[in-house]
């Protein structure tokens, strides 16, 4: 390249330089006229990043999040704290207050130290142990609780639970001879207990026998079959008040024995007699449960050789 070529591209490119420059003091001098003439200053507004890890929003949760992501798994410390952030946007949600209670609640003290056994059948959970004999599925909480458990979404066919005999309506009491004519009776009251309470669930068993029999009469045969079921449950002797009540007790009979049939195929044979001991406290004459129950625990005795 020549040195005149050289002088003309340096040259121009200085022009090209000032040109630059002078655009930008003539837009500088225009923005300081506007300013005046409008009689506020120009603002740069420059938008923070937001710092690492913060979300933008955060949504408040649901209470079924609540329920099923930390209460129905055990995470109770979580679940008291978010159930608290949510009582604080919702203060008058009674569900929301109603598991906050059952979740700093002393079970026990809530629901009575008195309880019995009970065998937990395929298709049982703590909602629905809680709506049979809490009267409301939503106290699975406290019902969880008072078992032990660290995890209520976890509940196994065969496993043996606590049920409050608190939660069992109390039937009408008679006076004894004793106590009608002002005379205590120290043996008794030691009975008195186990007693009422062992009367009470009789007394509900039948109630609830009756009510399945008008279900029935209402075309409601599900619903009818589930409350004999429960009566059941809470009384296996409880006798059929009349043939439909007995035809019914056959059908769950029924229902029951192919259940722990499914079962112990399956080789889940610890459920399937609890469910074929469940079928002989109600019906001890029934013969395929006598006969598929034997072979159920001759097969777990084997399998205990290997």
């Amino acid at each position: 390249m020549t040195a005149l070529a050289y002088r003309c591209l340096r040259a121009a490119a200085l022009l090209i330089l000032v040109g630059l420059a002078g655009c930008a003091q003539v837009t500088a001098l225009k923005n300081k006229v506007d300013d005046r003439l409008s009689g506020s200053p120009r603002v740069t507004v420059e938008r923070a990043a937001p710092a690492a890890g913060a979300p933008s929003s955060v949504p408040s949760s649901s209470l079924r999040a609540i329920v099923d992501d930390d209460l129905q798994r055990g995470h109770y410390t979580e679940g008291e704290r978010a159930l608290r952030q949510y009582l604080v946007a919702h203060p008058d949600d009674r569900a929301a207050q109603g598991l906050l209670h059952q979740l700093t609640v002393d079970p026990v003290r809530e629901l009575g130290a008195p309880s019995r056994s009970y065998t937990v059948r395929p298709g049982d959970s703590y909602s629905t142990l809680a709506a049979r004999y809490l009267g409301d599925a939503q106290r699975f909480l406290i019902l969880a609780r008072y078992n032990g458990s660290t995890d209520p979404s976890m509940l196994r066919a065969g496993q043996t639970l606590r049920l409050p005999l608190a939660a069992v309506p109390a039937g009408p009491t008679t006076p004894s001879a004793a106590t009608a004519s002002g005379g205590a009776a120290p043996a008794a009251v030691a009975t008195t207990g186990t007693a009422a309470s062992d009367a009470s669930a009789v007394a509900q068993a039948r109630r609830l026998q009756r009510e399945s029999l008008s279900l029935l009469a209402q075309g409601h045969k599900n619903r009818a079959l589930t409350q004999l079921d429960q009566a059941l449950s809470l009384d296996p002797q409880l006798k059929p008040s009349d043939p439909q009540a007995a035809a019914m007790r056959q059908q769950l009979l029924s229902a029951y024995h192919q259940r722990a049939i499914v079962l112990y195929r399956d080789q889940k044979l610890d459920p399937a007699i609890a469910l074929w001991d469940h079928v002989l406290a109600i019906d001890p004459s029934y013969e395929p449960a006598v006969i598929y129950r034997a072979r159920a625990l001759e097969l777990k005795q084997r399998l205990k050789q290997f």
